[in-house]
């Protein structure tokens, strides 16, 4: 991988990240820290998972 192709992942990754992010807010009814610290996480792996799912599919 090259810079270019590193910088995009992360930015690709960065995206997902914040849409599920987003997403888990919405759908909670309670926004506190415990909440707040799953959801960030929960987003992450999802980011993640679909970033390899794009890779694996389109054959990168």
């Amino acid at each position: 991988m090259n810079r270019r192709t590193t910088l995009l992942g992360v930015a690709e990754v960065l995206a997902w990240w914040a849409v599920l992010a987003l997403l888990w807010l919405v759908f909670i009814s309670a926004v506190d820290t415990l909440e707040l610290v799953v959801g960030a996480l929960a987003a992450l792996v999802g980011a993640f998972a679909a970033w390899g799912a794009r890779r694996a599919v389109s054959g990168w």
